[in-house]
């Protein structure tokens, strides 16, 4: 499931292409052919994301939410124009200038791109074979023979400018809101850092874990507590703080939870700016270079089942917790 990093910076993809151009909506599975009515020769005025859900918003004050589940992606199509906080025009990383994509800010041929995809705008979400012209500063995917492609698959919704299509495939949810019903969702949200990075947020946060008694590892998960984790990060947030999983909340020092939140804001931005999620910190130029290039070296535990702790060479052990897949270090973490 695609997790909070990549919504933001769907979002972002959003407001460089779309925001403030008019937009032709269809729904070519059909499925969605009412919404995309309601939608279709509206300016979009507006895109937001918060955690895993993303809400575009249109004149009229209609508003498109949308949030992808276990299957979900976008497919970006056209003249896309990158957003300036993940690489600029000539291939470099932007003004944030953050070690990301690019290792070397001297050489921006020095790019790594991940062998899972994850470092592609072509399809944000789910991993979906590119199948379209890049932006300058990223090449991979075909070149389109013409301008819009044809829908391939089941696409719910597709947006369309003069310049720029962007198709919807796979969706958990898709539907149009007004703008109360949108606060309304909004609201039953926990904090997301990117949005609420203030002292209230991270007081939020731990005083709903302080008070329950849940474990931990599934605190984590609910998006009613924090906006956007998913079973990556809770995975390898919770071996960063050597955590029990089994935990329950209201045991969890106070110092720990408030960690956590600052943990989270942490590889969340990393993950915005470098569209991968990196977990691990101080990385020699080399190691680095083989993290981004593949998730088999980016992570401290994650998909890591039977293989030795990194840190104690212990077997990580998996196990199931609310219905999805959990790693951990029985040591470590005890």
């Amino acid at each position: 499931m695609p997790e909070g990093h990549s919504v933001h910076r769907i979002t972002r993809q959003f407001e460089r292409n779309f925001v403030g151009h008019v937009v032709h909506v269809s729904s070519p599975q059909g499925r969605f052919a009412e919404g995309a009515a309601d939608l279709d020769g509206r300016r979009v005025v507006e895109a937001r994301a918060v955690g895993k859900q993303m809400f575009l918003g249109f004149e009229g004050d209609r508003w498109l939410r949308v949030h992808l589940g276990m299957y979900g992606a976008w497919d970006f199509a056209g003249d896309i124009r990158m957003d300036a906080t993940i690489a600029s025009a000539n291939g470099r990383m932007g003004q944030t200038n953050q070690r990301g994509t690019f290792l070397d800010a001297e050489n921006p041929d020095a790019v790594v791109f991940d062998s899972a995809g994850e470092n592609s705008i072509t399809s944000i979400g789910a991993p979906r074979r590119a199948r379209l012209r890049m932006s300058e500063s990223e090449k991979a995917g075909a070149e389109l023979e013409s301008f819009p492609p044809e829908p391939v698959g089941q696409v719910r919704v597709r947006l369309l400018t003069d310049t720029v299509c962007a198709d919807l495939r796979g969706p958990t949810a898709c539907e149009v809101l007004d703008p109360a019903q949108v606060e309304a969702v909004v609201a039953k949200l926990g904090p997301d850092p990117l949005l609420d990075p203030g002292a209230a947020s991270e007081e939020r946060f731990t005083g709903v874990v302080r008070r329950k008694p849940t474990p931990i590892g599934l605190l984590l998960m609910d998006q009613n507590v924090v906006a956007g984790i998913g079973n990556v990060y809770r995975a390898e947030l919770l071996f960063r703080a050597r955590l029990n999983p089994h935990t329950p909340g209201k045991l969890v020092p106070e110092e720990v939870v408030r960690g956590l939140w600052r943990d989270w804001a942490k590889l969340l931005a990393i993950g915005v700016e470098t569209g991968q999620m990196m977990t691990m910190d101080d990385l020699g130029p080399e190691a680095y270079r083989a993290a981004m290039a593949s998730r088999d070296d980016r992570h401290w535990v994650y998909k890591r089942e039977g293989l030795p702790c990194r840190v104690c060479g212990t077997n990580i052990v998996l196990e199931e917790m609310g219905a999805r897949k959990l790693y951990w270090c029985p040591r470590c973490q005890a």
